[in-house]
């Protein structure tokens, strides 16, 4: 039998390490030639390890969330024959040869295993609690004999396990009338929760059990990326309120005649009009190479959306989103959701944004502070939809009140890159197009 050393592979351009995000084989399992070994995960993608030979595992190189750089070892894998010779004779851990039995050490060499003297008795040995005050005199008063009660509980005789259970409801044992001979049983307390449900002495809830989650993988990265975005970017934030009853009307209608295309959203109808406008805002749609102190200002808009996941939050990017229309925007969001949805999303389908949108849906809340993703100097966020009464200006201009359909829409920006005037001028100028949906299908703005 011989001795295989897997190592990582290169597995992108310019990846010089990779992190542990599974592992599908443990020491002492058998792999087949092809099986599955582990995913590692990369800068720009996660990316799975087959094993290129079959054999008992003898080694890995650690734990989820362990990072190891490219040419060293993954796994050690026992093979039929020589294995690979090139990684030269396997080093024996110090701890592989076995300590020589204490029969065989002479006695003076042997290790303390033998009894040790018996220690001094401790002060107390009965397992009764130590009493804190003196011993009553025999002809004590009964009172003496209850256990001491806490401030509520006066002259009430009870366990302590049902005093417990009635402080932890909040319940003042003096309130409950006992069944026999003076004393509080877990039954008087039951009782008195029957007739008393409404009161608000039953508990808010179960208490859960504490745990730790390792924070590995995506969830790792996203981490990263955030405090990255937070430390360096000077975020500030534009909330202005859009009346979107006619944008909706609009949708409605064409969704009545999609056959089978996909169901319109707001988004479709959000991305072309950002695209309308970015030629006239071009700052917006830009990277800050802080570092360099360039700004680039993309003349394409690739459009981030982010998306929630099982693994954490993506962003896929719709590439050259001002060349598509409705009905193809729509198309390719719903394909990246759910590429990005089942993890077959492909690296260059998750990077290389200059925009990003993000939205919670029927969830958005009043009012978002979205967090730039980092390079980019922009983030617009829209919230939830909501019906108010309005004054509305009619033909003959007086004023009624009508029931309308409102949206806010956030927008975060780079300071250093972005004004305030200027992401007010881009809100108001979206707020148009909004507001009259039929200057988001015409040619030009």
């Amino acid at each position: 039998m011989g001795r295989y050393t897997f190592r990582l592979p290169d597995i992108g351009e310019g990846i010089a390490e990779a992190e542990i995000v599974a592992w599908h084989v443990k020491v002492g399992d058998t792999v087949e030639e092809d099986g599955r070994i582990a995913d590692m995960m990369t800068d720009k993608a996660t990316v799975e390890m087959e094993s290129p030979v079959s054999g008992k595992v003898l080694e890995v190189a650690g734990e989820t969330g362990d990072v190891i750089a490219i040419g060293s070892s993954l796994v050690v894998i026992e093979v039929e024959g020589d294995g690979n010779e090139r990684d030269g004779p396997a080093k024996t851990p110090a701890a592989a040869t076995p300590p020589a039995k204490a029969e065989e050490l002479p006695k003076a060499d042997v290790p303390a295993t033998a009894p040790e003297p018996m220690q001094a008795p401790e002060p107390i040995t009965r397992s009764e609690p130590v009493r804190t005050e003196p011993a009553k005199p025999a002809a004590a008063s009964t009172k003496a004999q209850i256990p001491h009660a806490p401030p509520g509980h006066a002259r009430v005789m009870a366990s302590p396990a049902v005093r417990k259970r009635g402080a932890d409801l909040g319940i003042d044992l003096g309130e409950i009338r006992p069944a026999e001979d003076g004393r509080i049983r877990h039954a008087d307390l039951d009782a008195f929760l029957a007739y008393n449900s409404a009161g608000g002495f039953q508990p808010a809830g179960i208490k859960g059990q504490d745990e730790q989650v390792r924070v590995i993988g995506l969830r790792r990265r996203i981490a990263e990326n955030m405090t990255a975005s937070k430390r360096k970017i000077p975020h500030f934030a534009y909330v202005e309120e859009y009346d979107v009853t006619a944008l909706e009307e609009m949708r409605a209608q064409l969704n009545e005649g999609r056959g089978e295309r996909p169901k319109l959203t707001m988004l479709p109808f959000l991305i072309s009009a950002i695209c309308k406008l970015i030629p006239k805002f071009p700052m917006l749609n830009a990277h800050y190479d802080d570092e360099a102190g360039v700004v680039t200002r993309y003349g394409s808009v690739h459009l981030g959306m982010a998306a929630q996941t099982p693994a954490g939050l993506m962003v896929p990017v719709i590439r050259d989103a001002q060349n598509r229309n409705l009905w193809q925007l729509a198309t390719e969001i719903a394909r990246l959701a759910q590429t990005a949805r089942d993890g077959s999303a492909k690296s260059a389908e998750l990077s290389g944004s200059t925009i990003t949108i993000t939205s919670l849906g029927p969830m958005g809340g009043v009012a978002t502070t979205p967090v730039i993703n980092r390079p980019e100097v922009a983030i617009i966020g829209p919230n939830r939809i909501v019906e108010r009464p309005m004054f509305v200006r009619d033909a003959s201009g007086s004023e009624r009140v009508e029931k309308r359909k409102l949206m806010n829409i956030s927008m975060s920006c780079d300071h250093r890159v972005v004004d305030g005037w200027d992401a007010a001028s881009f809100a108001q100028e979206l707020k148009k197009l909004i507001e009259a949906p039929a200057l988001i299908l015409a040619g030009e703005y």
